[in-house]
């Protein structure tokens, strides 16, 4: 891991030569994490080996996707409407948050439509960090999550969706095919956010909070209302070219 970090820097510095984007490419939110990318995505082909940053999947299906991240609260009401209305969805967790009750989110994998990612260890905000914090918080949560739950994840939603090429390469050197944000965040925080008008591709953000349940009905909801369905996010990406 460390010694492939060397070899990525190359692909790092180079990015600026090619026109990459250096800087944040999601909007870096506030603490609660209400932040909205303002980046459909990084092209997976962009030259420099970096994975890209997906905050929509360009598609012709009328699909959505559904992703929830962190996990402190594990409402059983919430893992009883994605069991029960088979809703694919992927979750970015944080290892802490998962140890304390892994059965809950083990369930929702042995349904065979969850899938868990990469959320980092702390949720920090990564473009502050050096390499060595950023490879232990992506690189740790990845072998926690794999020790947990048996598979390494595959894809990393930076905190906060604060991105730069630095991330990217961290991600890289961690195992990352992609770092994913988001299209709309649906999540109760203060209040209640607007009800989106969804169009197919779109990443709906959600979170382990106690207005989970409700939360995910309202964006089940707006999904129907679009006339689309909930996906599985990887086989998205793959047909989409950015994995």
């Amino acid at each position: 891991m460390w010694r492939s970090r060397v070899v990525l820097g190359v692909f790092a510095s180079l990015s600026l030569t090619f026109g990459v984007a250096g800087s944040a490419v999601a909007g870096a939110g506030t603490g609660t994490g209400t932040g909205v990318p303002v980046a459909a995505a990084v092209s997976a082909a962009d030259g420099v080996g970096l994975p890209p940053v997906v905050a929509h999947v360009p598609t012709s299906d009328k699909v959505v996707f559904i992703t929830i991240d962190d996990g402190w609260n594990h409402d059983p009401a919430a893992a009883r409407t994605l069991i029960d209305k088979r809703v694919p969805v992927t979750l970015f967790l944080l290892p802490g948050a998962t140890s304390y009750d892994t059965g809950y989110f083990t369930d929702l994998i042995e349904q065979g439509r969850a899938t868990v990612e990469n959320h980092t260890v702390n949720h920090p905000d990564l473009t502050t960090l050096d390499a060595a914090g950023k490879d232990a918080e992506v690189c740790g949560a990845r072998e926690q999550l794999k020790g947990t739950f048996g598979r390494a994840p595959q894809l990393l939603r930076p905190p906060y969706g604060a991105v730069n090429d630095d991330v990217r390469l961290a991600a890289k050197a961690c195992g990352a095919k992609a770092l994913v944000t988001w299209t709309h965040d649906v999540t109760t925080w203060s209040e209640t956010p607007p009800t989106p008008k969804l169009q197919a591709g779109d990443i709906v953000l959600l979170h382990f909070t106690p207005t989970l349940e409700a939360d995910l009905e309202r964006a089940l909801g707006a999904a129907k209302a679009a006339g689309l369905k909930p996906a599985a996010l990887m086989p998205q990406l793959k047909a989409a070219g950015l994995v």
